[in-house]
Parts: structure tokens; C-alpha cells; sequence
């Protein structure tokens, strides 16, 4: 017969047990300054936005569980400094990745160049990861400066891109969601 404090080890061990079932998945945020990266985790982690401007400094990361297919998953979500004239993009923070988000602003044309730069750097130096698109700032469509012909060349190369908003949350969850999905099955 057992003692109640060995019944209680063995639920602890158990408890052990099935938290070693879960499954760990680190995203990086990469893209230019002042894209949106850090208000698209704020909405995706806590559901949250604020108007006011924080800059990442290095890197910050969040975590986020959610269950995807009837798995459970734990993210790891890197929001890497954005890269701009004076500071680039740490390629060694990206290491480990099992996905990224590139994220440009739709008002601001220069960002979407620097994202296409930033997936050739990236995949010229470390082998290839699940990606999708973000072009944020979905809710000021009407002052993009990102024409649907941009567009539709990347996605005649099967590029996966979601026009999100972090201030409405249009298609944020949608896109983590879908990524983890797809980085489950690379």
C-alpha cells in the first residue's frame, strides 16, 4: 500500500510527464522599424493595443499556449528589433526558428522592400523556414502605398500574406494560427 506522499509524487511525476508532451515552437518577428511587429504580439498574446510607439531594443519575447489540430503547443514569439539604417537584423537570433513572420507597413513601400531583403539574407544564411507575410496597418488600407500587383507577384510564388491590422486584430490570430500549423507539419 502507498503512503499519501508517494500518491502525490506519482501525480507530480505524471503531471512532469504529460507537460513534456507539449510541444515548443519558437516564431521570430522580422521586418523593418516601426512596422507593427510588437503591437501584433501585444494583440495576438494578450488581445491588446496601444497607440503608443515602444521600440525594441535586441529582442523581447513572449510566450503564447494555444492548441492547434488537437495539439498543444507552446510559442516562443521573438519580436526582434526591426532593422533600419543603422542597425541590422541579428541573423543569429533567428537560429532555432521553426518559422517566421515578415512584417512590413502597408502605408510605407520602403518596408516591403526591406522585407523581401530580409527573407533573401535570411535564407541565404540559414536553411529554409515556414514564413508568411504580414502587411500591417490593414485599418489606413486606403493611404497604402503597397499596390495588388506587389502583391500578386509574390503570390504567383505561393507566398502566404495576410493584410493585418494589430489596432482591429484583422487576420492576427489567423496568422499565427495558420503559421504554427504549417510549422507542425515542416
Amino acid at each position: 500500500m502507498q503512503t499519501p506522499a508517494k500518491i502525490i509524487d506519482d501525480v507530480s511525476y505524471f503531471e512532469f510527464e504529460t507537460s513534456l508532451d507539449m510541444v515548443k515552437k519558437k516564431i521570430c518577428m522580422v521586418g523593418s522599424f516601426a512596422v507593427g511587429k510588437t503591437s501584433l504580439v501585444a494583440r495576438f498574446v494578450n488581445s491588446i493595443f496601444s497607440d503608443k510607439y515602444h521600440t525594441t531594443v535586441g529582442v523581447k519575447v513572449d510566450k503564447k499556449s494555444v492548441t492547434v489540430q488537437d495539439t498543444p503547443v507552446d510559442l516562443m514569439i521573438w519580436d526582434l528589433a526591426g532593422e533600419d539604417q543603422f542597425q541590422q537584423l541579428k541573423l543569429s537570433y533567428i537560429k532555432g526558428a521553426s518559422g517566421y513572420l515578415l512584417v512590413c507597413d502597408g502605408t510605407r513601400k520602403t518596408t516591403f522592400d526591406k522585407a523581401l531583403e530580409l527573407k533573401d539574407r535570411i535564407e541565404t544564411h540559414l536553411e529554409p523556414l515556414p514564413f508568411f507575410l504580414l502587411i500591417n496597418k490593414s485599418d489606413l488600407k486606403s493611404d497604402w502605398e503597397i499596390s495588388e500587383n506587389d502583391l500578386s507577384q509574390l503570390k504567383e510564388q505561393n507566398w502566404t500574406i495576410y493584410q493585418t491590422s494589430a489596432k482591429s486584430g484583422d487576420y492576427v490570430e489567423e496568422a499565427f494560427t495558420l503559421l504554427t500549423e504549417k510549422m507542425l507539419h515542416a
